[in-house]
């Protein structure tokens, strides 16, 4: 108990703390993105239990990676090298390089089945038949629950690899890393319903969603190849372009109420 709390009043691991709780809900985002997208194709009585049931296998795996820290640090040691690699960057590192570890190899598959999702969905949007796609209203879900589950699961992985490598890479505190992805859990519980339910009621955020994984998805690949993309430049990008469809949301819902106030207004005339 003493080491806890010697742990938890030092300044410098209250800081750590605190960065690291940001960090982890940032990349918690991403996550609940796939799973608020996934669970809506669900029958509506379906879709909470799914979120509950994702978001509950983000932080078994989170925890559990937690335990394996030692395998967690091997993981970024390389497995092999094809021997090719770019030219040399600003700062003598190779723009990009085959020497992958488990790490790269688990974020280069979980990018390419990103891009894989999001491009098939993209697809189904554009169709115009019925196809019981997130964008079709009419359309019955075509995905079972488990296989939503099973998608769910699979990305959990990959992000949580990323989530606790970023952890390790910010403290070697266990208790620390524990309760920053605890609190990043928590919150994703209580974001997912509304963010769901939001992307649900403007099919177009949708579209947006389904870029945002697309990009990351790439970025998933690019990183697994040795090209680091700052997490800063993806989410400033994420952030305008969600900033961007605010202001059309908020500019189709106006011109909805005027166009509503001006047939109340022509009824009334009618009437009289």
């Amino acid at each position: 108990m003493e080491s806890l709390l010697a742990v938890f009043t030092d300044p410098g691991n209250i800081a750590a703390l605190l960065t690291l709780i940001v960090l982890e809900v940032v990349l918690g985002i991403d996550n609940l993105i796939f799973i608020s997208i996934l669970s809506n194709k669900l029958p509506e009585e379906q879709r909470q239990k799914a979120r509950r049931i994702g978001i509950s296998l983000a932080l078994i795996l989170r925890l559990a990676l937690l335990s394996m820290i030692a395998w967690i640090v091997q993981a970024t040691q390389v497995v092999f090298d094809l021997g090719i690699a770019g030219t040399p960057g600003v700062h003598g590192e190779p723009t990009f390089e085959t020497a992958f570890s488990w790490r790269d190899l688990i974020l280069i598959s979980g990018g390419l089945f990103l891009l894989w999702k999001a491009t098939k969905e993209i697809h189904h949007a554009m169709d115009t038949e019925p196809s019981g796609t997130m964008l079709d209203k009419k359309g019955k879900a075509t995905m079972t629950f488990t296989s939503v589950i099973i998608q769910i699961l699979l990305l959990d992985m990959v992000f949580s690899v990323d989530s606790i490598l970023t952890a390790v890479g910010m403290t070697d505190q266990l208790p620390i890393m524990i309760v920053a992805v605890l609190v990043a859990i928590a919150v994703m519980l209580i974001a997912a319903d509304p963010l769901a339910e939001f992307i649900d009621r403007n099919p177009t955020v949708v579209m947006l969603a389904l870029s945002f994984l697309l990009m990351i998805g790439f970025v998933l690949i690019a990183d697994g190849f040795g090209v680091h993309i700052p997490k800063g430049y993806i989410y400033a990008a994420m952030a305008f372009a969600a900033g961007v469809e605010t202001l059309n949301i908020m500019a189709r819902r106006a011109r909805q109420r005027r166009m509503g106030e001006a047939d109340m207004a022509g009824e009334q005339t009618a009437s009289h």
